[in-house]
């Protein structure tokens, strides 16, 4: 494929992500990026507790 087609057919997909939309729910991405609910206890929390009183001397 020659750079022309190539440029070209990169433009169309540009377009396509510009101007679509994705039904983006940002409550899913909140809980995406958080990767847990604030129910749920933090293993990695668990392990340093043992630690955490050593500071308060």
């Amino acid at each position: 494929m020659g750079r022309g087609r190539q440029k070209a057919k990169d433009a169309k997909i540009a377009r396509q992500l510009k101007y679509s939309n994705h039904g983006s729910d940002i409550r899913d991405l909140e809980r995406e990026l958080v990767g847990h609910s604030a129910e749920e206890p933090d293993e990695a929390d668990d392990k340093y507790d043992r630690w955490a009183d050593d500071d308060e001397r």
